[in-house]
């Protein structure tokens, strides 16, 4: 079925639109888009009639948006980024295609990134386009081929391969022990917390697989990546509690130490995620097949 024309406004007038919600200033909408006010204001007035509906509120030589017109903003702010996104895949698009992919910081650079050379090496005509993502996000709103995620395989509509489970450690510098020793789990409540943003409840959830009793909620500071929160326990701010190949280094040197305990096993693993649409992407097969290689067994515990 195709599409009334009134519904499929120019890219000139949506990227004044969304300018201007943006930037909340017709001079600088201008400056960004290289026009003239008086174009801008044209660009906008021909959307309005368009679309049949007033979008701009003028005051003085002030524009501004209606709030229907904001939130219309906000929506098609994410198809522009889609339409450049493929612009770009098109005219720069190498033999072998691309895959543009969404990864986690700290799981990018410890372990993906030691092991894509080889991938590179068999595959030397596929371009990966790589963007860091700390929060999930929707495959329909964002131009991602595949994401690498941490969680529990509960993302509808997707195809999925499970790269690797995760074991936490408490963590902190020798010194923030000064010799003492912990006898239980709950004695780690005495100290101070390091908390990450994106797991919120691990600590929790620590303290209760060890049958801990402690205070509820719990205290502590606020991190918004491991590489932070690390650097935060070397330095003797507190314990934190972080997966256990994310340190193998710092503990080698003595930089940190076990505050207490054995690993434990985390709820979730690593997984790569591609939504069912793109799953025949020949890229994203050429990268599945190559990943499942290095991928951990589905479930390497024994139970």
């Amino acid at each position: 079925m195709s599409t009334p024309r009134k519904f499929l406004p120019s890219i000139a007038s949506l990227r004044a639109l969304e300018a201007l919600d943006r930037l909340e200033s017709a001079s600088a909408v201008a400056d960004e888009l290289s026009l003239t006010q008086s174009a801008v204001s044209r660009q906008l007035q021909a959307l309005e009639r368009q679309m049949g509906v007033d979008l701009i509120l003028r005051e003085k030589k002030r524009l501004s948006l209606t709030p229907a017109a904001k939130d219309y903003a906000g929506e098609i702010r994410e198809a522009l980024g889609q339409i450049a996104q493929a612009s770009l895949k098109l005219t720069v698009n190498p033999p072998g295609g691309t895959l543009n992919l969404a990864i986690l910081p700290a799981f990018g650079m410890r372990w993906l990134m030691p092991r894509l050379p080889e991938f590179a090496r068999l595959h030397p005509d596929i371009t990966i386009n790589m963007s860091t993502q700390l929060e999930p996000f929707n495959f329909a709103t964002h131009p991602f081929d595949a994401a690498i995620h941490f969680g529990t395989a509960d993302w509808p509509g997707t195809g999925r391969l499970v790269l690797r489970h995760e074991t936490l450690l408490p963590i902190c510098a020798p010194s923030l022990l000064d010799g003492g020793v912990l006898r239980k789990a709950s004695d780690l409540a005495r100290l101070p917390l390091l908390h990450i943003e994106t797991r919120a409840q691990a600590w929790q959830d620590w303290f209760d697989y060890h049958d801990a009793q402690v205070p509820t909620p719990l205290p502590g500071t606020m991190y918004d990546q491991f590489s932070t929160i690390i650097q935060a326990a070397i330095h003797g701010l507190g314990v934190a509690l972080v997966p256990d190949y994310l340190v193998e280094q710092e503990l080698a040197a003595r930089k940190l130490t076990v505050a207490w305990g054995r690993p434990t096993e985390a709820k979730g693993a690593y997984y790569l995620v591609w939504p069912e649409a793109k799953a025949r992407n020949p890229s994203l097969q050429a990268f599945r097949t190559w990943l499942a290689t290095q991928a951990e067994p589905e479930d390497p515990l024994p139970r």
